[in-house]
């Protein structure tokens, strides 16, 4: 396996002028002599390793552009970086919950894109040595981009990364794709926009997923849904109130989508946790839901669900996104 650039955190000495120190490859040293004062350079260089978590790839961080040439950071790779970081700190913990503390977790991350999440789980977890995942686990990134999916083939053979697999395919093709097992442990969605999450769902409960990790965005089918049927809705009941107006429709169908997932998710046989990402306050779908199977579906929330449907006139989705068993 190819050798990337590590960060270490070496043990605090008296004299030592900074916490953090950059390992590059072949052991050469970068940091700060005993009793020197901090060069600029230097100073940058501490800087951008109190931003990293320690194990990080060097080499990693700047082919994904979240590093510059330099090894800086910018004002938008940094909010990237800590966003990634958020999201990794839930999945890590996920993770370790699994058997034999993730040893031979598979993760599927769908709408990849250029697969920051992937890569950064996968470098962190399953590629460190001091952790359960070095031994076996596998991260497949899904994604309907070509470019992109080839790129991220590159990426991963030029660092070594040798158990993380790329599929040019839909989310709704890979539920039945010979390239991914039976069973996948966890599944992310990280802006998979519109019905893309309700795939990602979907896939999650083909495949037995022990966690969802789900992060919506562009919730736009129900809102047209709720369009269609304002005339009728208002004439019905004062809550179509709630999505006269066009701006109110958006809003009120972001939230009532998001909604039904959980109460689906719940008839399904798992627990939901609902939270807010932090470091995303620049972004309106900063919306995080957990899942995690129990197996024992709520018969209570398979009702609440039927209900909401037929109050807001979309009954018809029982048949198509949420099909109760």
């Amino acid at each position: 396996m190819k050798t990337t650039t590590k960060i270490k955190t070496p043990a605090k000495s008296a004299d030592a002028e900074t916490p953090w120190q950059l390992l590059p490859a072949g052991n050469a040293r970068a940091g700060t002599v005993p009793g020197r004062p901090l060069s600029k350079a230097d100073k940058a260089d501490a800087d951008v390793l109190q931003e990293l978590r320690p194990g990080q790839s060097i080499e990693l961080l700047k082919e994904l552009h979240i590093l510059t040439r330099e090894g800086r950071l910018n004002q938008d790779s940094r909010r990237k970086l800590k966003q990634v970081y958020h999201l990794f700190q839930f999945i890590e913990k996920l993770l370790r919950d699994l058997p034999d503390q993730g040893a031979n977790a598979t993760l599927a991350d769908h709408g990849a894109g250029k697969s920051y999440l992937g890569f950064i789980i996968y470098d962190l977890f399953f590629n460190a040595p001091d952790r359960a995942g070095s031994s076996g686990g596998r991260v497949f990134g899904i994604e309907t981009r070509s470019e992109l999916i080839e790129k991220s083939r590159e990426l991963a053979a030029r660092l070594g990364f040798d158990r993380m697999a790329f599929l040019n395919l839909t989310v709704a093709e890979s539920t039945h794709s010979d390239a991914l097992p039976e069973q996948i442990d966890i599944v992310t969605a990280l802006h998979a926009c519109d019905t893309a999450t309700d795939d990602a769902i979907a896939f999650g409960l083909a495949k037995r997923a022990r966690y969802m990790v789900l992060v919506p965005c562009c919730q736009a089918e129900i809102a047209a849904s709720l369009r269609q049927t304002r005339a009728l809705s208002l004439a019905r009941t004062p809550l179509a109130e709630l999505w006269r107006h066009p701006l109110h429709t958006r809003e009120i169908g972001s939230q009532l989508t998001n909604v039904l997932r959980c109460l689906y998710l719940e008839a399904s046989g798992y627990q939901v946790t609902v939270t807010e990402l932090v470091g995303w306050e620049h972004s309106m779908k900063n919306e995080l839901i957990i899942a995690r199977r129990t197996g024992q579906p709520k018969a209570g929330a398979a009702e609440r669900l039927r209900d909401l449907l037929a109050e807001f006139g979309l009954s018809a989705l029982l048949e198509t996104r949420f099909p109760l068993q």
